[in-house]
C-alpha cells in the first residue's frame, strides 16, 4: 500500500502532533520507513495546522484592534467635527449678540442725539421768544412812553392855552 493510495484522514492539532511522533517512534522501533515518514509528515502538517491557527487567531487580533482603531478614529472624528459644529454655533450666537448690542448702541446714540438737537432746536427757540417778547416789551414801552409824552404834550400845551388868553388880558 503507498500513502497516496491511502489518503486517510489526519488529526490536525496537538493531537495530530503526538500521533505523528508516536508512528515515527512506532517506525523507528519496528524498523518501518514508512511509518517513520508518515510520522514525520503528519507531525509537519500538525505543526503547519497549529502555526496556520496561530496565524489566524493572530489575524483576527490585528483585526480586531484595527477595528478598534478604526472605531477610536471615526470618534475621534465625529466629536472633532461636533466640537466645530458647537463652536460655530457659539461664535454665531455671540456675532448676533454683538450686533444686536451694536444696533442697540446706535440707536440709543441716535436717540440723545435727537433729544440734543431737540433741546438745542428748544434753547434756540427759547432765546428767540425772549428776543421777540423783550422786543415786544421794549415796544410796548416805547409806546406807552410816547402816549406819555404826547399826553404831556397836550397837557403843556392846555397850560399854554391858559396861559396864553391871561396874558391877552
Amino acid at each position: 500500500m503507498s500513502y497516496s493510495s491511502k489518503r486517510e484522514r489526519t488529526t490536525g492539532g496537538l493531537v495530530g502532533k503526538l500521533l505523528g511522533k508516536a508512528k515515527g517512534l512506532a517506525g523507528g522501533a519496528t524498523g518501518s520507513e514508512a511509518l517513520q515518514r508518515e510520522g514525520r509528515l503528519q507531525e509537519a502538517q500538525a505543526d503547519t495546522e497549529l502555526a496556520a491557527r496561530r496565524d489566524a487567531a493572530e489575524a483576527e487580533r490585528s483585526q480586531a484592534e484595527a477595528d478598534v482603531h478604526r472605531e477610536q478614529v471615526e470618534t475621534d472624528v465625529e466629536r472633532q467635527r461636533l466640537e466645530n459644529e458647537v463652536a460655530a454655533q457659539q461664535r454665531e450666537r455671540r456675532i448676533e449678540a454683538e450686533r444686536r448690542q451694536a444696533e442697540r448702541e446706535a440707536s440709543e446714540d441716535a436717540s440723545r442725539e435727537q433729544a440734543a438737537a431737540s433741546a438745542e432746536r428748544g434753547s434756540d427757540l427759547t432765546a428767540t421768544q425772549r428776543s421777540e417778547d423783550q422786543a415786544e416789551r421794549d415796544r410796548i414801552a416805547a409806546v406807552q412812553q410816547q402816549v406819555n409824552l404826547e399826553r404831556e404834550a397836550l397837557e403843556a400845551e392846555e397850560r399854554a392855552d391858559q396861559l396864553g388868553p391871561r396874558e391877552q388880558r
